[in-house]
């Protein structure tokens, strides 16, 4: 059998070989302490790349937004976010669950946008004792139900602007927000900028096993480290993980260019397939969206591509999502696109 391809998702990348040997080599000590110089290191890196003051290194993303979350909202106030939204539909209704807040969501438009109007609607009158006060807003960027769309620092800075005239912080899920960056071909800060915190997740596109950052201010910063104390995600010899960490801010984000070219590629032959459809305009990282028409069943598409080797995300309706990263080449995506076209033909 030929090597399996793997576009489930870019969670599945494993370190490069220049992380092993920097985990093998790296200098540790107790990060509860503050005496990881590693960790210290990838913190620092962290907050010059996305512009803000501070930063911290957490065990995933998905604690990364929690924290953020639970640090901006007091008790029984609501997050504002779209329906289509990672922190709303893949991350167990945490902040309800632990943080006692509620979920306010908004139709998610095409592109990965909430409209202005929807935002502005949403932010109700915390005097008014009927309603519960606005605790924050969240963006995602790239967005992943919606294909991997990019967000624009315009965009960005408009619900900015609809957030700080309210005093409401705004929060950006920023798990692939290098891959924005790099489709944009902006700075990683210049897209940070207009959020008061970012979460910025270090072990999918950008390969290393485990973990992400936070960015914001000092005071925010301090506050979440606490907060991640007590969720559990005190580190203690974790230079080991960031060393990884430091290389992929260092090495891996330029090289995200490629991941997004393999996208475009697949995207473009796998279109001209009978029974996929795909909104071409979408595909502007390293997501593709797949749409299963009659009489092709989703479920048996991933399961006779699987049989060939080849591993697609699991059906969501009538949508198979493919991811490409580090370890897909183009020869990976050409015998993908073969491979489909025999499929569906058979």
């Amino acid at each position: 059998m030929p090597a399996v391809i793997d576009l489930r998702s870019d969670t599945v990348t494993q370190p490069t070989p220049e992380m092993r040997r920097a985990m093998a080599d790296a200098k540790v000590g107790d990060d509860v302490f503050g005496e990881d110089p590693t960790v210290t290191e990838l913190e620092k890196l962290g907050a010059d790349l996305m512009g803000k003051e501070s930063c911290l290194f957490v065990p995933s993303g998905t604690m990364g937004n929690l924290i953020s979350i639970l640090v901006h909202c007091p008790r029984g106030s609501e997050i504002i976010l779209g329906d289509e939204s990672h922190v709303f539909n893949y991350e167990q209704g945490g902040a309800s669950a632990l943080g006692g807040l509620v979920y306010h969501t908004l139709p998610t438009e095409r592109f990965g946008t909430l409209s202005f109007e929807e935002i502005k609607s949403a932010i109700r009158d915390p005097k008014n004792d009927h309603n519960a006060a606005p605790g924050v807003i969240c963006l995602e960027n790239t967005h992943n139900r919606c294909g991997g769309t990019v967000l624009t620092p315009d965009y960005c800075w408009k619900v900015s602007e609809i957030a700080a005239q309210a005093k409401v912080p705004l929060h950006l899920d920023g798990a692939r927000l290098a891959n924005a960056a790099v489709a944009l071909n902006l700075p990683i800060k210049d897209l940070a900028a207009p959020f008061d915190s970012v979460q910025f997740d270090l072990s999918k596109a950008l390969a290393s096993p485990v973990g992400g950052l936070i960015a914001g201010t000092r005071d925010f910063i301090q506050k979440a480290r606490r907060q991640r104390k007590q969720l559990g995600g005190g580190w203690r010899q974790a230079g080991i993980l960031a060393a990884a960490g430091v290389l992929s801010i260092t090495q891996m984000i330029d090289r995200l260019k490629d991941d997004h070219a393999n996208a475009k590629r697949l995207a473009t032959s796998l279109s001209k397939l009978p029974h996929l459809k795909i909104d071409l305009e979408t595909v502007q990282s390293n997501l593709v969206l797949v749409t299963i028409q009659p009489p092709l069943i989703p479920a048996d598409f991933v399961a006779k591509l699987k049989s060939h080797g080849i591993l697609a995300g699991s059906p969501r309706g009538n949508k198979v999502r493919f991811v490409t990263h580090y370890h897909i080449s183009t020869a990976d995506i050409d015998r993908v696109i073969e491979t489909a076209g025999r499929t569906i033909h058979s």
